[in-house]
């Protein structure tokens, strides 16, 4: 908010932006940027619209629920910011353009944009070569085919066309 005034420390009151030990945190509240051990300066809690919960204080240690749902037990002394990292719905915007996908993909090493195999020469896939764009052979392979020939759909307990069924009453 404008013109807020933020306080850090044991002995400040547990208003949204301010820092305090987990330890003197109210159970039940959403908290953000948390230290995994006393002065590393916060690594839980940091993306956009991402917090976690104050859940119990037990003997010199306080339980956190993460993000990802799973408890975490911290030291009382690792302090954290009481509220909610903001940008909540950044990941819910749409890439408009290809470029930004890349872009955003590159420094996590995924592979992207993802190439068919059948628009490979046959050295690259099993599904690769020929002139025109089909397999050449079915795409289903077993679940106990050997790596670099397991491609497509794997263990399919169907393909093709599903078969009528004959209704016996």
């Amino acid at each position: 908010m404008v013109s807020q005034t933020i306080s850090r420390g044991s002995e400040s009151p547990s208003e949204i932006g301010n820092i305090l030990p987990v330890g003197k945190i109210p159970e039940g509240t959403m908290i953000c940027n948390v230290e995994r051990e006393p002065g590393d300066g916060g690594k839980i809690a940091r993306a956009s619209g991402s917090y976690a919960m104050v859940v119990a204080h037990r003997s010199g240690t306080t339980e956190l629920r993460l993000p990802s749902g799973s408890s975490v037990h911290l030291a009382d002394s690792c302090r954290g910011t009481i509220g909610v990292v903001s940008a909540a719905g950044r990941a819910e915007k749409p890439f408009m353009k290809a470029g930004a996908r890349r872009a955003w993909l590159l420094p996590k090493g995924r592979l992207w944009p993802i190439t068919k195999g059948q628009a490979m020469v046959a050295a690259s896939h099993p599904h690769g070569g020929g002139r025109h764009k089909h397999a050449g052979k079915p795409t289903t392979v077993s679940r106990n085919t050997p790596p670099g020939r397991k491609v497509g759909l794997i263990a399919a307990r169907q393909s093709g066309r599903s078969k009528r069924r004959i209704r016996t009453e």
